[in-house]
């Protein structure tokens, strides 16, 4: 609808489109609940019939706290007793009705059937959750369906000051809004999940204003993983003297590929030349030097070390040493192992419009997309892709462009690949120059 409420133009045909679009409970008749045996029941809209009340909408408003918005769909609902969330199987206690009219509140005794208002400070009902009058009489709505967001950004505290509230502000937001997630990334990103790019200004917006917390995005950081593809020998010496007791750690260690089995660690040890009291350093360093990674800083996986030889000093050697040698071994052997960077490979299905087929393929095809298979479902074509990871963080915002805002899409995590060479080549020099940036500081 179009229009201007200060210039009184279009108010009376939106006022209009509400008595034809969107009718009452009792226009509507009968609807559908499940009871606490999980058989369909079908109630109609009375007052004096079981109380079954709808949240569809939680806000966090700044003067009484936690607001819950809902409808009361059959019954009376009382103010200043006990409620039932069908939906979570808990008790709630409500406080004061209210009824809204813009920014006012009025504050009332109960609420009848066909009937909108809000109750402040509930502790366990969120949006889409069902209130009856008790545990006895018990039924729950069909869930609320809410758009799936798709479109990925990293986020950070604007200032240090933003930092200690974020936590607080993201958990709030979230409470009211049902679409959007916040995550943590395997590259350790807070990365705010949306619908699109405005949703994303939107909650930024709402942050700032409404909780003190500013935020900067970005793109997320695509979680690559290194591995090899080759087996060697490497060694690793470790030796400081100081003016007490000095360190002193020499291993040697078999380095191979171990396809789907993460990280292993063995020792194949003849003779004592490293005493099994040192082993737990050996196994400490060449763990966590894999997770910092060799090639790009990303994590190291798929293979296996075995440790078959070193030596060690009587007084000098401790776990801390052979912990470092262990690191310096792995990370020169990996060198020689053919390492390869890997990607996250996504099953990426799209709903579209046949009339963008054509538009949607030929973009699929530049982000290195390879289709799997195409079908018809209500009306819309089905598109299933395999999509690397790092050409999808922005795709939600051109797909939006290239449909008109018709299609939509959901992307799931299906294997890892070699990341083509011109592609790896350039991960591997942006984190040689960041190390190199890091040391000058």
């Amino acid at each position: 609808m179009v229009g201007s409420a200060s210039k009184d133009i279009g108010v009376r045909a939106l006022i209009s489109a509400m008595v034809h679009y969107l009718p009452s409970p009792a226009e509507l008749g009968e609807f559908v609940t499940t009871d606490s045996k999980g058989k369909e029941v079908k109630l109609v809209p009375d007052a004096t019939g079981p109380l079954v009340a709808r949240v569809f909408k939680t806000t966090a408003d700044p003067f009484v706290g936690r607001l819950t918005y809902l409808r009361v769909l059959s019954g009376t609902l009382q103010g200043q007793g006990q409620g039932w969330n069908s939906t979570r199987n808990e008790a709630e206690r409500l406080g004061q009705l209210l009824l809204l009219h813009g920014k006012d509140q009025e504050t009332v005794g109960q609420l009848h059937a066909g009937e909108i208002g809000a109750v402040a400070k509930l502790t366990v009902t969120g949006t889409g959750d069902t209130l009856c009058s008790s545990r006895d009489q018990a039924y729950v709505l069909p869930a609320l369906t809410f758009p799936v967001p798709t479109l990925q950004v990293a986020i950070e505290p604007q200032t240090k000051a933003d930092l200690d509230k974020m936590g607080t502000a993201l958990q709030r937001m979230l409470e009211e809004e049902p679409s959007a997630r916040v995550i943590r990334s395997e590259t350790g990103e807070q990365v705010l999940v949306a619908t699109g790019d405005a949703h994303v200004a939107v909650l930024g917006e709402r942050l700032k204003r409404k909780f003190g917390a500013a935020i900067v995005t970005k793109t997320p950081r695509v979680p690559y993983k290194e591995t090899i593809r080759g087996k060697t020998q490497s060694h690793g010496r470790y030796k400081k003297q100081t003016g007490g007791h000095g360190m002193f750690g020499d291993v040697w260690i078999e380095i191979e590929p171990n396809h789907g089995g993460g990280v292993e660690f063995a020792e194949h040890v003849v003779g004592g030349t490293v005493p099994k009291n040192f082993f737990p350093g050996v196994e400490k360093g060449i763990r966590e030097a894999a997770a910092e990674g060799v090639l790009a800083g990303y994590p190291l996986s798929d293979f296996k070390a075995t440790l078959y030889d070193g030596s060690f000093h009587a007084v000098d050697s401790n776990e801390l040493s052979f912990k470092i040698a262990a690191s310096m071994a792995l990370k020169q052997g990996v060198l020689e192992c053919k390492p390869a960077l890997m990607e996250p490979i996504m099953t990426v299905e799209i709903r579209i419009p046949e009339a963008y087929m054509g538009d949607v393929n030929r973009d699929l095809n530049g982000r290195r997309g390879r289709v799997l298979g195409m079908d018809t479902k209500d009306g819309m074509q089905i598109i299933t892709a395999s999509v690397p990871q790092a050409e999808l963080f922005t795709y939600a915002t051109e797909l939006r462009s290239l449909t008109g805002g018709r299609g939509t899409f959901t992307a799931t995590l299906d294997r890892y690949e070699d990341v083509p060479q011109h592609i790896a080549e350039k991960v591997i020099e942006a984190h040689k120059k960041a190390q190199e940036a890091a040391h000058k500081e």
